[in-house]
């Protein structure tokens, strides 16, 4: 199993507004891109998106479904990605005075990652995990999520909810 903690210097509902928006799902999810809603209204528990999930040159559709959410403190996801199995990824959502404190865990369920599923395994998804809180935190923190009137910050002449331009995810 695999746990990181990130420290987020805005409250939970600029968090919550990163995480409900699935246009900004492949921006802070390692490895994803290309994120679309699929069914029910995201993030209710059983709504799911679809994803494309690059593996060097092989691109995979992917799928996440909202498993459980417990608005304002936690919101479980079972991200299905095909041949390579299933995840469950759970955000632990925590106000933190004025910040917020995200705990992610994440382990396989089913497939390739869960038969094969050892402490390797746990290290690269600790590793994963680290870029995903930066990700994550760096959308928030810059704006990305929803501000007065509704209206999106965005690069100048990109997109809504766009990173900045030369903004680094890595």
């Amino acid at each position: 199993m695999a746990v990181r903690h990130h420290l987020i210097d805005r409250p939970p509902s600029a968090v919550w507004s990163v995480l409900e928006d699935t246009s900004l799902y492949g921006v802070w999810v390692v490895g994803t891109s290309a994120s679309r809603p699929e069914r029910g209204r995201w993030p209710e528990t059983g709504s799911s998106i679809t994803y494309a999930l690059r593996l060097g040159h092989k691109e995979f559709t992917g799928r996440t479904v909202v498993r459980r959410i417990d608005r304002p403190g936690a919101l479980e996801l079972e991200a299905e990605s095909g041949p390579l199995g299933s995840a469950r990824i759970a955000f632990d959502i925590r106000p933190w005075g004025d910040k917020t404190f995200v705990i992610v865990d994440e382990h396989p369920l089913r497939g390739v990652g869960g038969f094969l599923h050892n402490a390797l395994l746990d290290s690269v998804l600790q590793i994963r995990h680290r870029t995903m809180l930066a990700r994550l935190a760096r959308l928030v923190e810059e704006g990305a999520a929803e501000t007065d009137g509704g209206a999106r910050s965005a690069a100048p002449g990109g997109p809504p909810g766009a990173p900045a331009a030369g903004a680094d995810f890595s």
